[in-house]
């Protein structure tokens, strides 16, 4: 399993959906920074299934428990383990995909990968459950750079289905509207936009089917010059850690593929000074050139494809008999993954952000 990540801070994730609990241990945190637990505590129940009824049925606590790395609220400088224990599972018609894969699923590919060795409950460690130690990490990382860098990072739903959202303003972002991203259940900049989301999913969801959409995520004040061409620039960095986030099919910053429309003229970033700071007219390269940061907003977004488990009749095969059959799935499944998804992009950037900036100014959290 590849489940470590990081250079200067690194982050291993451990446990299975429907197994005692999930985890985190975070190596290389810095030693003295004093932990805001009902923040951490908030991004874990940003996450965690709404009451709304868009969300699975399935509920759990996801309470923290600390076994190690922060002692009286302050990081030790050891490593930070942290625990989320699981208890409202149900496990008893998963083994039935093992002949059976289900279409979209990881069933069919881990299991090839851990000759059937691994966990397929609930998806086991590919499951999206899997993100809650990741939500945990990155709303450390975040605290500790808005704390100590004046960094804000937020992010809204700009697109479910066919409905979209505004978009940020790539050359100004507002920080308070950042925060208060953070605090609405369904993050959007044009209120309008929120009743059409809800109607597009309940729609999928009355029909048996899933619906996929598009988080667009926002780092405002990053130093200029922080990144390493060229393995490690800003831009594989952030993607590789957005990609390790379940049913991210697609990472794009700034105008992304929209650029391959546009002619050079249009495309550059112009400089221009602005109260003796340097800033660029346009950002449409997201705040990144060469690989590092501009101070430009950082914009990214991710792309989320449909919940693979749906009510509808779909056809798979039958691994022993190698016949085709009909597969009707059960039990509780979000009908749009996107929903719950901009606190974990949050959380991914984040950590990423962290790892570049212990990079560029080392282990002093002061």
């Amino acid at each position: 399993m590849g489940s470590t990540w990081g250079n200067h801070i690194k982050i291993s994730i451990f446990g299975e959906s429907h197994g005692k609990g999930v985890g985190v241990v975070i190596d290389g945190f810095p030693a003295g920074f004093e932990c805001n637990m009902e923040y951490i505590k908030r991004d874990l129940t940003r996450r965690a299934p709404g009451g709304h009824g868009l969300t699975t049925g399935r509920k759990e606590e996801d309470a923290p428990v600390i076994l190690a790395g922060i002692l009286d609220g302050i990081t030790t400088g050891a490593p930070i383990m942290a625990m989320i224990n699981n208890s409202d599972t149900r496990s008893k018609d998963y083994e039935q995909f093992r002949t059976i894969p289900r279409p979209g699923h990881s069933d069919y590919a881990g299991q090839v990968r851990y000759k059937g060795y691994n966990d397929i409950r609930g998806g086991g460690h590919f499951s999206g459950r899997l993100t809650a130690p990741l939500t945990f990490a990155g709303a450390l990382c975040k605290d500790f750079l808005k704390k100590y860098h004046n960094i804000e990072i937020g992010s809204h739903i700009y697109r479910i289905g066919e409905v979209f959202d505004l978009p940020f303003d790539l050359t100004s972002v507002d920080r308070d509207l950042l925060c208060q991203l953070q605090l609405d259940d369904i993050p959007v900049l044009n209120n309008e936009t929120e009743k059409k989301i809800i109607e597009e999913v309940l729609k999928a969801k009355s029909s048996l089917d899933s619906i996929g959409g598009v988080i667009e995520c926002a780092v405002v004040g990053a130093d200029p010059g922080i990144g390493s061409p060229i393995f490690n620039n800003v831009e594989s960095r952030i993607a590789s850690i957005l990609y390790s986030i379940p049913a991210v099919k697609g990472v794009e910053f700034g105008f992304g593929f929209e650029l391959a429309g546009m002619r050079g003229s249009e495309a550059n970033d112009c400089f221009t000074l602005e109260d003796g700071i340097i800033k660029t007219t346009t950002n449409y390269s997201g705040g990144i050139l060469g690989g590092i940061t501009t101070g430009m907003p950082i914009i990214v977004r991710a792309v989320f494809k449909p919940t693979p488990s749906i009510g509808r009749e779909q056809r798979t095969l039958n691994l022993v008999t190698g016949e085709e059959e009909k597969l009707w799935i059960h039990g509780r499944h979000d009908p749009c993954i996107a929903l719950r998804a901009p606190v974990v992009v949050e959380a991914s950037v984040a950590i990423a952000m962290m790892d570049l900036y212990l990079e560029a100014y080392g282990y002093d959290a002061k």
